[in-house]
């Protein structure tokens, strides 16, 4: 069992599917199936069910997929140990939207041009899916925002904090100004799915005042979720930072809410994770983040 075959064994999973892996590994489909067959021999089980075209992992396959994941990452990181310090290879960074669209774009332009020789990959998701990204290694580090879920295994993670996001309520214009919950007037909250650390924030807020909205509407984008807001279909809340991203914000009212306040997003990693990459990128948004939380206060909260 070598790392090419783990490697193949990852791709096929990911890309669900022997034909979609052989192109992304570059490979032709047959040395693909291959080596798939060769690792089932070497480990004396079936590691996928086959379904006609299909190919679904067995329980072995289940159980082998995490460990093949850790030797990856852990083949990746001893790799960096022993190259040059200069940052070079693959960074898979996740993040939530938010941060994605109103702290990075520049950002990374510069980290770009300071470090060509890192390829860099952007993930979008939840706080909830991304910390679990991390925890699979499936992204090298990610922006998440606090509070984290208590479930968090702290002894998993690193984190330092970057950015300070106020968070503020969204209505369309003409609504009458919101200083307690009683005062919102429109019963759906529009929001992004579960996981996001946003939405548990006001439905947190929502439960202290003993109310519900009567209705929650999900959608992916804070695009679409400012244009029904401001099309009357109810309320959302949001950081300030994506407010400036809006080319006409003459429709919506926001409304500042001391009882929200504000929360950190944290750059979060694997505990013990070593790349020159991940280290510059982390440099780069301390550096020009605006968070002042201490990051041993940040790690408090992981544990």
């Amino acid at each position: 069992m070598d790392l090419a075959s783990l490697t193949i064994f990852r791709a096929v999973v990911r890309e669900h599917g022997v034909t979609r892996a052989a192109a992304k590994l570059n490979r032709v489909q047959s040395n693909v199936t291959t080596r798939i067959k060769q690792l089932e021999e070497q480990l004396g089980t079936e590691l996928f069910i086959r379904d006609g075209r299909r190919l679904v992992l067995s329980a072995a396959g289940e159980t082998l997929l995490p460990y093949a994941e850790r030797l990856l990452a852990l083949a990746d990181e001893a790799r960096h140990a022993v190259k040059d310090a200069s940052p070079s290879g693959r960074l898979r960074l996740g993040t939530m939207e938010s941060a994605a669209a109103s702290r990075l774009p520049g950002l990374l332009a510069q980290y770009h041009q300071t470090w060509p020789a890192v390829a860099l990959e952007l993930e979008i998701g939840t706080t909830g899916k991304l910390i679990e990204r991390v925890r699979e290694f499936e992204v090298d580090a990610a922006l998440v925002a606090m509070p984290l879920d208590p479930a968090s295994p702290g002894e998993l993670f690193e984190a330092v904090p970057v950015f300070r996001e106020e968070l503020v309520l969204l209505t369309s214009r003409g609504h009458r100004p919101i200083h307690h919950a009683s005062d919102i007037t429109l019963s759906t909250l529009i929001t992004f799915e579960q996981g996001c650390a946003y939405r548990a924030c006001i439905e947190k807020w929502y439960i202290q005042h003993s109310i519900r909205p009567a209705r929650v509407l999900e959608l992916g984008s804070y695009h679409a979720i400012v244009a029904c807001v401001a099309a009357g279909a109810g309320i959302a809340v949001a950081p300030r930072s994506v407010l400036a991203l809006l080319a006409d914000s003459s429709d919506i009212a926001v409304h500042p809410l001391d009882e929200l306040g504000s929360i950190d997003t944290l750059l979060i990693w694997r505990r013990g994770h070593f790349s020159s990459a991940l280290n510059a990128l982390r440099d780069m948004l301390v550096k020009s983040g605006n968070a002042q939380v201490g990051r041993v206060e940040a790690s408090a909260a992981l544990d």
